[in-house]
């Protein structure tokens, strides 16, 4: 007969904040989809921009889109975490959800710069798991980038001659990855991933159960 799988013990933990950065056309963006879609504990941080609509993104979904002035009462009034200004447009990740999920033992995820993940790391560093994504040569990140036909030859050229300075803040991130095969990329997010939430420090239920098993 075949053995009944065990129900794991639930253990109460405190939400991480998972943070994925990377230059534009180095993979960021489709690992944070595939994890995602894959690990119904993590939720998307929606950020607010400035930034014009693509065709293929959703408001609500991808980003809150916002006009400058907007963005600015958002910024001064200290509701949001972190903003940043990218090729021209400003970012920003909205505080109230982020608070609540982190206090219902939700994981959020972070598709953000390096200014960003600077940000998180010096308000909430013991909640902030950070991973930096690089490519593996510039010239497959200019590929991508033609691949991904979204943007004007212009906006491609500006992106890649920002990437050497993105590229340049790697160290300051906990994790690093080289995506040069994608689906191995993405199960090194997720061994990070389930390593991080076995922190003793985020598993505060660990107090109770331990004088349960001790009494």
């Amino acid at each position: 007969m075949a053995e009944e799988k065990r129900n794991a013990v639930p253990i109460a933990r405190r939400g991480l904040m998972l943070v994925i950065s990377s230059p534009s056309g180095a993979g960021k963006s489709t690992i944070a989809r595939t994890l995602l879609e894959k690990d119904r504990q993590i939720g998307l941080s929606v950020s607010v921009t400035t930034r014009q609509r693509r065709q293929s993104e959703i408001e609500g979904v991808h980003y809150h889109f916002v006009s400058q002035r907007e963005f600015e009462r958002l910024r001064d009034s200290d509701a949001l975490l972190e903003w940043a200004t990218v090729h021209g447009n400003s970012y920003g990740t909205p505080r109230e959800p982020v608070e609540q999920a982190m206090s219902e033992g939700r994981d959020m995820l972070f598709d953000i710069d390096w200014q960003g993940a600077q940000q998180l790391q010096e308000k909430m560093k013991a909640d902030v798991v950070s991973i930096f994504i690089l490519p593996p040569t510039m010239e497959e990140l200019q590929s991508r980038l033609h691949r991904r036909a979204e943007d004007t030859e212009e906006v491609i050229q500006t992106r890649l001659a920002n990437s050497r300075a993105e590229i340049s803040h790697w160290r300051e991130y906990d994790y690093v990855i080289v995506n040069d095969d994608l689906q191995a990329a993405f199960d090194a997010v997720q061994s990070i991933v389930k390593a991080e939430r076995l922190r003793r420090d985020r598993r505060h239920g660990l107090f109770d159960f331990v004088e349960g098993l001790v009494q």
